[in-house]
């Protein structure tokens, strides 16, 4: 149809830049980011995102408790397959909206203003609990490396001041531009495609003894206090579904994408497949390695893929797996700190968060939202304060990832199938599929919805309660409160936009 005429720009007089420029200016933007980011970038944001290295090997603990091999396992496969509908449906939406608003641009334009409102603050919500969540991973893998390094005790307090650490690192390469930002996603694609392979290959050579088949595909092992085993699964793919997450990044960065209405959507796509395979070898390579599953999960590094390290490689080997694994990690975190301040830079733009003026302010050097990249690192910190204080707050802070991104990926597929024929697609669309798939997503998001709000252990205390159901139930009464005080001011701009809205984000630029 006529609509696929801008997959072949590429070979026309005007450049994709241009373009995508002037699509933007039809959704009623006036650009004001640098758009340096190509295809392979844009892929390799959601794929760093996704991070198997990160969300894999941090929830691995978890996942050992509740459902064990066999949940993980298997728990990977059939949420991965659900996942890939979701990104399938959210890429064809994205190519039609590519802003960096992404989820609640997409939402507003196909539903309305407050669709578009609680879309925003849920995916705000969403990619802040994965910074807090990937860069609090990484700080406990720094820990286990220095307790296993140099014998220094990985407390709560030291893991905190660890991470406070790494999120100042990200907030400073983030400040840079998004060149370097593209730079550090290309290197991050081989760096985990090559740990991956060196993680599974050294678990599969050197150790003499390894898990049978069994044990791995099919060893159920319940840790909760839970007595239903379906219970227990259904929690267990916690593991699964926080690391499938984080794949809008590529939506959040089309406005710096090069013919962004195809590259976001296939980035999207692609970032999520890729990192099923990668994540299946993974989580196998570890369990078949497992020497002692009650050592592992007792470890005093408190990382249980650090003591199956050591337990099948020795102290050297385990060493260098954790450095490949660290570093995967502050890659993962770099680029979501990437993803969610281009949301607050939009959600500001449209006058959605308070002191919106200063958080959609953009640097003439680097083109880059630098409040937003501070207030996004900042809000980070205070979701991981609880694990200061709580043994279990890690995986709440996950749970708050997965239930507030995940809801805010089905929304514009929703709305986009109640649009119907209205809906007008992109270069990128599903076609006849389109439908079927999109009713897949929805239906699988407002499961894992409900599953993740569930309590995790029992009995039910204070320390191991979920917290993600207030987190959750927090910023739907803050956005509710905040819309009556800003409904008037908040809005997406009108097609072509107009003069008062470009000269307030003409003055952003300092």
């Amino acid at each position: 149809m006529s609509r696929t005429a801008p997959t072949v720009r590429q070979d026309s007089k005007a450049p994709p830049r241009r373009d995508e420029e002037e699509r933007l200016r039809e959704l009623g933007y006036q650009p004001v980011l640098a758009r340096r980011m190509g295809g392979f970038g844009n892929f390799a944001i959601s794929f760093s995102v996704i991070s198997v290295l990160s969300g894999c090997m941090t929830l691995y603990g978890f996942g050992l408790g509740t459902g064990g091999p066999a949940v993980m396992l298997w728990g990977w496969v059939g949420v991965g397959l659900f996942v890939l509908c979701v990104g399938l449906a959210l890429a064809e939406v994205t190519s039609a909206y590519p802003t960096s608003g992404a989820l609640y641009y997409m939402a507003d334009r196909l539903g309305g203003r407050r669709w578009g409102w609680y879309t925003g603050w849920l995916n705000l919500l969403g990619l802040l609990g994965a910074i807090a969540g990937i860069d609090y991973g990484a700080a406990l893998f720094t820990g286990a490396f220095l307790n296993l390094q140099y014998g220094v005790e990985p407390t709560p307090g030291l893991t905190f001041v660890i991470f406070l650490c790494i999120l100042l690192l990200h907030a400073a390469l983030n400040l840079f531009g998004v060149r370097l930002v593209s730079v550090l996603n290309s290197v991050s694609v081989w760096w985990h495609l090559g740990g991956v392979a060196l993680i599974v290959g050294a678990l599969a050579f050197i150790p003499d003894q390894h898990q049978s088949p069994s044990f791995v595909f099919t060893e159920f092992v319940n840790d909760t206090g839970w007595a239903n085993p379906f219970y227990v699964a259904a929690v267990g793919l916690l593991l699964a579904q926080y690391t499938f997450s984080g794949y809008d990044a590529s939506a959040h960065l089309s406005e710096e994408t090069s013919n962004a209405s195809v590259s976001a959507a296939k980035g999207i796509v692609r970032a999520i497949w890729v990192s099923w395979i990668a994540g299946f070898a993974l989580l196998a390579g570890l369990t078949f390695a497992i020497q002692d599953y009650a050592a592992v999960q007792g470890t005093a590094t408190g990382v249980p893929p650090a003591q199956i390290f050591i337990d099948a490689l020795g102290s050297g080997g385990a060493t260098a797996l954790l450095l490949v694994v660290i570093v995967a990690q502050l890659f993962c975190g770099n680029a979501e700190v990437a993803a969610a301040s281009r949301m607050v830079f939009a959600f500001s733009r449209d006058n959605a968060l308070p002191g919106s003026a200063l958080w959609r302010k953009v640097s003439s050097r680097t083109q880059t939202p630098v409040p937003a990249v501070w207030l996004s690192v900042a809000v980070a910190a205070v979701l991981a304060l609880p694990s200061l204080y709580s043994a279990t707050a890690y995986g709440a802070v996950t749970a708050i990832n997965v239930i507030g991104i995940t809801p805010a990926y089905a929304i514009p597929i929703y709305l986009r199938l109640r649009a119907g024929n209205r809906f007008q697609p992109g270069p990128w669309s599903l076609g006849r599929w389109s439908k079927p798939i999109g009713w897949i997503a929805v239906v699988w998001v407002a499961v894992v919805t409900v599953l993740f709000c569930l309590p995790q252990k029992s009995p039910v205390t204070i320390d191991s309660m979920n917290y993600a159901v207030i987190a959750l139930a927090v910023v739907l009464v803050l956005a509710s409160a905040w819309w009556y005080a800003a409904r008037r001011s908040y809005g997406t701009p009108s097609a072509y936009g107009n003069a008062r809205e470009q000269a307030e984000i003409a003055e952003g630029i300092v």
